[in-house]
């Protein structure tokens, strides 16, 4: 069993940063690629980006390539999302989410409660 805590969202101003926190419960951690996720308001929710168990690969959605960065510290059993020149059409709900290294959820066996980002014009 994996549980998985968000945080680090909040307000910002669009072109700001902000760096989002996913800490997890559980040795088996580092056997899991993380993924995010994000939904905003009346859409479905959607990938973000993926890191391999080891950090050495990652992936991301075309919309956030360039701005975003995901990493990992096993040693913390931490994932982050550093978000940077953030948009309006960022804002959603933000889920961390622990399985098999994919852009599709339900190769994610574990999710957390989400952290909402809110970005302002």
């Amino acid at each position: 069993q994996v549980q998985l805590v968000e945080s680090g969202g909040g307000l910002v101003q669009a072109g700001g940063s902000l760096r989002l926190s996913c800490a997890a419960s559980g040795r088996t951690f580092k056997s899991y690629a993380m993924g995010w996720f994000r939904q905003a308001p009346g859409s479905e929710r959607e990938f973000v980006a993926v890191i391999s168990w080891s950090g050495g690969s990652t992936y991301y959605a075309d919309s956030v390539k360039g701005r975003f960065t995901i990493s990992r510290d096993n040693a913390k059993n931490t994932v982050y999302l550093q978000m940077n020149s953030l948009k309006p059409e960022d804002t959603a709900v933000y889920y961390c989410a622990a399985g098999s290294p994919s852009t599709a959820q339900y190769n994610y066996d574990y999710w957390g409660q989400g952290t909402q980002v809110t970005v302002s014009s």
